[in-house]
């Protein structure tokens, strides 16, 4: 599991990912990454939120709040919570129509059997279609799964594809609302988080919408 705690130089790894710290504070990270062809390049935008909490208090669970207007229809952008990573996703319209017609191919479709926010549950696991939020690790052995949001033939993913994410450490598949398919590792659907819209623009996670009453 990745931790993207600490204050460590840009690099460029070999799954083409560029992760920017901003200081010893741990001010908020973002990696907006433009979904075009597969093997797209991951390219890293820093925004500071209105406040940032200090390293100590969000690894103790403390709210992270995205301005999710600058987050492009189409990409995704990673974020820090409890030391997790948490991928915001802005789904287009033909991402949600993706998830309809392969139910049959999934190992929980309905997530009974994952782990999601009760306002979460259902066919998109979100409160709004547009906005996937899902915390980014694989449920098999921990991993992050890397977008491949391009629907279509892949050796490793196979013919009919629909977009969503693949595991590369062992192969798990999951969908744009992050449900596994069957034949993966992984047993449950990647988690999501507790969020909430206060606004349009804006997500916070780590306040539940359920408790706020906030879309």
């Amino acid at each position: 599991m990745s931790d993207h705690s600490g204050t460590h130089s840009a690099a460029l790894p070999a799954d083409g990912s560029l992760e920017v710290d901003q200081d010893r504070r741990g001010f908020l990270t973002l990696a907006t990454v433009a979904t075009g062809a597969v093997g797209v390049a991951f390219a890293a935008t820093p925004f500071l939120a209105s406040w940032s909490p200090s390293e100590r208090a969000r690894a103790a669970g403390a709210p992270v709040e995205v301005d999710v207007s600058k987050i492009e229809p189409g990409q995704m952008l990673t974020v820090t919570w409890r030391k997790r990573a948490v991928y915001v996703v802005h789904r287009t319209p033909s991402m949600v129509d993706r998830l309809a017609g392969h139910d049959g191919e999934l190992k929980d479709p309905e997530s009974q059997k994952s782990e999601q926010p009760e306002f979460a549950r259902n066919a998109e696991r979100s409160v709004r279609n547009d906005f996937l939020i899902v915390e980014g690790t694989c449920t098999h052995l921990g991993c992050l799964p890397k977008p491949r949001f391009d629907s279509g033939a892949a050796p490793e993913l196979g013919a009919d594809w629909p977009g969503g994410f693949f595991c590369p450490c062992h192969g798990s598949r999951f969908d744009l609302a992050g449900r596994v398919f069957n034949g993966s590792p992984a047993s449950q659907n990647l988690r999501i988080p507790v969020y909430s819209f206060p606004n349009e623009k804006t997500l916070i996670i780590g306040v539940d919408a359920a408790t706020t009453g906030a879309a």
